[in-house]
């Protein structure tokens, strides 16, 4: 054990001299701006005695208190939150071998389906789920832990991450009410919107995400931030709120891809609750993420350009012209493009008939019963106590409106024949498309406008970045995606930083506050 201790802490120091590397003798103004800080902003100003945690965390709760009425990006904020921060600086005061990390005494916002064992409600935004009480943290809550972040509340999300009804708006929770987008003020995209939502408008420093589809990648794009979907068991997703094990990941999602790599770094590894995690750690790099933060990470790298993706129609040039000079970009930072590429049955995946409906509805079933047996009190223990629950609190006539998915999924009765032809289905597509295309044309990334390509990362398991790149005539703001195989994160990090670097993308929105 002493062993461990000693490499972990060396694990550390190493962490925190990459992120304080840039500073030399630098210092800063007497008054530090806070919004827009990245996590090398803060720790410099913690080591040079100009913030401390609590004060932090104390700006975060005002910019809650003016803008979470608005936006609707945070169910709950922790109400240990500044006892947490007080714990913090004062482990920075005694030099704490935690205090090295390069997330102490940084506040993460986690979204509401990760479970936290503290006075915060887990509840996937429906109050089926409130006043239920989790065994233990999540996986990557108990690393945060580990890695002295603060634990600053829940983030809104699509309630049951969008899995309960495609009716309902995205960004929607009976708890959390509507999300809103910070820069449109309209739907934030979801499931995983509040995360986006409250790092975008400045409410906490970073957050978590998941994703079984598009979760973060779609969010992170509509509200200019950046998000990584990790390779499906790259990050633990024992005491999250399932869908499917075979697509959820939880990610970060932060304003900056440096911020997103330390959060990914303090979250990957094996966890004994959940299998997967242990094959998938061979895929984590020795000395972590942050050494892929390389300013000419686009030089030499092989990025795939498949045209069905940017084909916006002669109606929309503005995307089509936007688009074209992202492809640009990437060419002058160094990459070599490989054009015109084709995946194989990128219909098939698009048009309904991959059968990833019918497996995660099936998937959706038998997962969410086993949390909710799991759970040490809860006011529903299966899928069918959820139906009820909704239907005895529904004001419509139709009680079927709003759970559609519910029920399909309840309908389900394990994995059958059925099924078993879906995964089968969509392992074939996979194979054949996405992954012969990579190896074949030896390609380190495909760059995709949006999170327009996320179902074809959702059905392998397959990584994605997703890095703000503008914004349209109205304000809109608009990313693109880097995806590729299994345990590319480094080299999607190098991309993603690189392209950040050489383009600065992110403005923060201007929202009117109370």
């Amino acid at each position: 054990m002493a062993g461990q201790s000693f490499l972990l802490d060396i694990s550390m120091l190493l962490g925190l001299m990459a992120i304080l590397s840039s500073c030399g003798s630098c210092s800063f103004h007497t008054e530090l701006s806070l919004e827009e800080a990245t996590l090398k902003d803060l720790q410099r100003a913690f080591y040079q005695n100009k913030l401390t945690s609590r004060q932090l965390v104390e700006f975060y709760l005002e910019q809650v208190r003016r803008l979470n009425p608005i936006l609707k990006g945070i169910i709950e904020v922790n109400p240990d939150a500044l006892d947490q921060a007080s714990r913090a600086d004062l482990e920075r005061k005694k030099s704490s071998p935690r205090s090295l990390s390069p997330l102490h005494g940084i506040p993460v916002l986690v979204k509401d389906n990760i479970a936290t064992k503290d006075k915060l409600n887990t509840t996937a935004g429906s109050f089926a789920l409130l006043g239920s009480v989790v065994p233990r943290d999540a996986g990557v809550v108990t690393k945060l832990r580990m890695a002295g972040a603060i634990i600053f509340g829940k983030a809104s999300l699509s309630e049951w991450s969008y899995f309960r009804s495609n009716a309902l708006p995205s960004g929607w929770s009976a708890r959390g009410g509507q999300g809103k987008n910070p820069y449109t003020m309209g739907e934030p995209c979801g499931s995983s919107s509040g995360s986006a939502i409250s790092v975008a408008a400045n409410m906490v420093t970073v957050s978590l995400g998941t994703e079984t589809d598009g979760s973060i990648l779609c969010p992170s794009t509509l509200n200019s931030v950046v998000g990584i979907k990790p390779t499906v068991g790259l990050t633990s997703r024992a005491g999250v709120v399932p869908i499917s094990s075979r697509q959820d990941t939880v990610g970060p999602i932060c304003r900056t891809v440096s911020d997103a790599a330390y959060v990914l770094e303090a979250i990957v590894g094996a966890d004994r609750y959940d299998n997967s995690t242990i094959e998938a750690s061979k895929y984590i790099p020795k000395g972590g993420y942050g050494q892929f933060l390389r300013a000419g990470g686009l030089k030499g790298k092989r990025i795939g350009i498949v045209r069905e993706f940017y084909d916006f129609g002669p109606d929309d040039t503005f995307y089509t012209q936007a688009y074209e000079k992202v492809v640009k970009t990437l060419k002058k930072g160094g990459a070599i493009l490989v054009d015109n590429l084709m995946i194989d049955n990128l219909e098939q995946i698009f048009d309904g008939s991959s059968g990833e409906q019918i497996a995660l509805l099936a998937e959706f079933k038998i997962s969410l019963n086993a949390y909710l047996k799991e759970l040490v009190a809860s006011p529903i223990r299966s899928l069918s106590d959820a139906i009820e629950f909704n239907k005895k609190n529904s004001k419509l006539e139709n009680l079927e409106y709003g759970q559609e998915e519910f029920l399909k999924a309840e309908a389900t009765n394990g994995i059958g024949d059925a099924e078993k032809a879906a995964l089968a289905r969509l392992a074939k597509l996979s194979k054949d498309g996405f992954e012969r295309l990579m190896i074949k044309n030896k390609l380190d990334a495909v760059a995709a406008p949006g999170s327009l390509i996320s179902p074809v990362f959702a059905i392998g398991g397959f990584p994605g970045v997703s890095v703000p790149a503008g914004y349209d005539p109205q304000g809109n703001p608009y990313g693109i995606c880097f995806g590729g195989l299994k345990g590319f994160e480094p080299r999607l990090i190098e991309i993603a930083y690189g392209f950040e670097r050489l383009t600065k993308s992110r403005k923060p929105p201007s929202i009117k506050r109370q």
